[in-house]
Formats: C-alpha cells, sequence, structure tokens
C-alpha cells in the first residue's frame, strides 16, 4: 500500500493513471451523515497491479480540492478508462457527477445476476466478497469511523486499501457470472434448456402455489388484525382514478376550447368500433410492435 499526502506526489500518480484501461475505485467520506460531507480518501487499484495490498494506491484529498479536480479531469472524463466502483452513483457525488464517463457499478452487475445464481442476502461488497471471492472473513469495522480526523489510523488505511482487492475480485467473478447466465441466444441450447425447465417445473409450481397461498392469508390476517408491518411484510393501500368523458362533450369542448394539434389521442378498441368505416378518413399515426410472447402447451 503506497499513501500519498503530499501533493505533487498526488498529481504526478493521478497523471501516471491517464494510461490505465481499466481502474478499480473506492472512496471514503467525511461527515457522511451531516450537509456537508467531504471526499477524505480516493483508493485505486490498476489492472497492471495483481491483488496484493502492496499494491493499493491511497490518495489523501481532503484538504487537496485541486487534486480531485485534477481526478476528475484525468480520469472520471477520459473514455478510454474503464472506472469500476461499487455503487458507484454515491463515489460519483464525489468525483464530478455526471462528468464520469465509462463508468461500471458491480452492485449494478450484481443485481442483474438471476438469485438462483447468486443467492445472497443483499449486494453490500463485503456480502458479495465473502460469496465469490476468495476471502472467508471480511472485517469492516473501520467502516464507519472518523474519515476526517488526521492522523488516520492504521487500522483506517488497512480498512481502506482492502476495499478496492474485494471489489477487484467481486467485479472479475460477476464478468463471469454474467456470461455464463447471459450468453448470447443464438448460441443457446434450447433443447438442453428445455430439459432443465422441465427438471424443474414441478417444483416451482408446488413451491410457487404454496407461496402465493401464504402470501393470501397473511395479507389478510394483517388486514383483519390491523397489522400495517412486520419484519418482513407491510400493508399497502392505494387508490386509482379513471377518468371518462362522452365523446360528444369532449368534441363540443375541443370545438370551443382547440386544444395542440400535436397531442395525440390513441384511439381504443371501442372507439375504433364506433367510428366505424369513418376510421380510414382519419390522418392515423398507425405504430406497430412486434410482442414475442413464450407459451406453454399442454402436453
Amino acid at each position: 500500500m503506497a499513501y500519498f499526502t503530499d501533493t505533487r506526489q498526488i498529481q504526478a500518480v493521478i497523471n501516471n493513471y491517464s494510461t490505465a484501461s481499466i481502474l478499480w475505485i473506492d472512496t471514503e467520506v467525511a461527515d457522511y451523515q451531516t450537509r456537508n460531507p467531504r471526499l477524505s480518501l480516493i483508493q485505486v487499484l490498476a489492472e497492471t497491479q495483481d491483488d496484493s495490498s502492496e499494491s493499493v494506491d491511497i490518495l489523501d484529498v481532503i484538504d487537496y480540492p485541486e487534486g480531485v479536480e485534477q481526478w476528475i479531469e484525468t480520469v472520471m472524463s477520459n473514455p478510454g478508462i474503464e472506472k469500476v466502483f461499487h455503487n458507484a452513483k454515491y463515489d460519483q457525488k464525489f468525483l464530478g457527477k455526471n462528468r464520469g464517463i465509462n463508468i461500471t457499478c458491480t452492485l449494478e452487475m450484481a443485481k442483474k445476476i438471476p438469485f438462483y445464481q447468486l443467492p445472497v442476502s443483499n449486494y453490500q461488497l463485503k456480502t458479495l466478497a465473502l460469496r465469490l471471492s476468495d476471502f472467508s472473513e471480511i472485517d469492516k469495522q473501520e467502516q464507519n469511523s472518523n474519515w476526517g480526523q488526521r492522523p488516520l489510523t492504521q487500522q483506517q488505511l488497512n480498512y481502506a486499501k482492502m476495499d478496492v482487492i474485494y471489489l477487484r475480485q467481486v467485479h472479475q467473478k460477476l464478468l463471469d457470472l454474467s456470461q455464463q447466465c447471459f450468453p448470447h441466444p443464438a448460441t443457446e441450447n434450447v433443447s438442453d434448456l428445455i430439459r432443465q425447465y422441465q427438471e424443474i417445473q414441478p417444483q416451482w409450481q408446488l413451491l410457487n402455489s404454496e407461496i402465493e397461498h401464504l402470501k393470501q392469508r397473511i395479507k389478510q390476517g394483517m388486514a383483519a388484525q390491523n397489522i400495517q408491518e412486520t419484519h418482513q411484510f407491510k400493508l399497502s393501500a392505494s387508490e386509482r382514478q379513471t377518468y371518462t368523458v362522452g365523446l360528444g362533450e369532449l368534441a363540443e369542448f375541443v370545438v370551443q376550447h382547440p386544444l395542440n394539434s400535436h397531442v395525440s389521442i390513441p384511439l381504443t378498441q371501442a372507439l375504433q368500433k364506433q367510428l366505424g368505416e369513418a376510421l380510414d378518413q382519419l390522418p392515423l399515426e398507425i405504430k406497430k410492435q412486434t410482442i414475442i410472447q413464450l407459451i406453454e402447451k399442454s402436453l
């Protein structure tokens, strides 16, 4: 691990990253629970480096806004560098927001993997690292420590350097999982997929039937007993309003109050039936959409 506090050294490190093809990046933020959070650290692991903790660079930028701006211009805005974060939207708040391009977020990657392929209770980096990486134990004790204090403790620096190592391994495992879960449709073995489907369908039907039955009873029981929320469920009620008006009244209104001529009104099946042959006299805009459905045939 290299910990940089000198502004000239930070400038040089950032310039060195300008030619990188991919960087794994994390940040630590001071006063994050206040209205004025401050970027404290930028942790970086480059493609050419291994997963050793000695390969991580930690840039101390809490009192160096010029360095943050240099990082944004040199790295975040560089389309040739892939920037990998976990929960990228959070880090981007402090690193140029929408100025960042070519961003990869492992949180979003993980959410796209089907649950049966990635059965985790949540998508925190710690959880994913324990599931996917070679680490059997991960210490997150310093996560909520005071990142505004100086000097930082050795425990804080150790915590900061490990996050990008976890991130790199999680990212690489997620890439492998994504390729397995989402091969190109043209390469799929449809017969094999159907065989797998047939093997699990009876189990799914039984479980799904039981789950839906239990959910219905839970909903009815909570409503009858005025229980609004439990540790796993909550009741939600909403109302929908539907506005209807007679076609004649609408036509009369439009004559008296001309509407924007660019407003298009979808013609329902009922309206089309009412218009009959007159439909052909209207300057219709017809939009066609092909919808492909998978229909299971009874055997």
